[in-house]
């Protein structure tokens, strides 16, 4: 069982994969309502113990370590990372694995998904997983817009697929 996490402070994505890559969960964890940030881990942490089964790699979505003007402030990028690590505290001390960090970069070339010049990431991920990944349960707006939470489920699952990939080479 391969766990893959898309970390957030507002949504988490949760996928877990068996021996054959197979999807057995794949949900968002929607933390937008909670203000307090320990409030928000401890129901990622429920989340993440009511999988009920015990994953032998754990791998997380590494945390931005860069500031780019533009994009997300100083103050997020610490809050993110804090909150990274912290569920991935969590999930060394409820499963006993210690996680592996892959970037969303690797991942996604891991995974066989290419983004055109001009496209975002988490768009190029959401297109390959609405044509490849019928599994993954894509809900949309009424505007026919999917989810917010549906991003996180499918980067969640890139991630984990990533990680299924490797684990797969170190067999070999």
């Amino acid at each position: 069982m391969i766990l893959g996490l898309d970390i957030s402070t507002s949504i988490t994505g949760i996928t877990l994969l068996d021996s054959d890559g197979k999807i057995v969960y794949n949900l968002a964890v929607d933390t937008r309502k909670y203000r307090d940030f320990f409030e928000k881990a401890e129901v990622v942490e429920i989340a993440i113990k009511d999988l009920d089964i015990k994953p032998e790699q754990i791998f997380i979505e590494q945390s931005l370590q860069t500031f780019r003007s533009g994009f997300s402030s100083a103050k997020t990028l610490s809050t993110l990372a804090r909150f990274n690590g912290l569920v991935s505290w969590l999930c060394y001390k409820i499963f006993g694995v210690k996680p592996q960090y892959i970037a969303a970069t690797s991942a996604r070339k891991q995974a066989g998904i290419k983004v055109p010049k001009g496209v975002k990431g988490k768009q190029a991920v959401m297109k390959h997983v609405i044509d490849n990944v019928p599994e993954v349960a894509i809900e949309y707006t009424r505007a026919g817009n999917p989810k917010p939470e549906c991003f996180d489920k499918a980067d969640s699952w890139v991630i984990a697929q990533a990680g299924w990939l490797l684990c797969q080479k170190e067999r070999n």
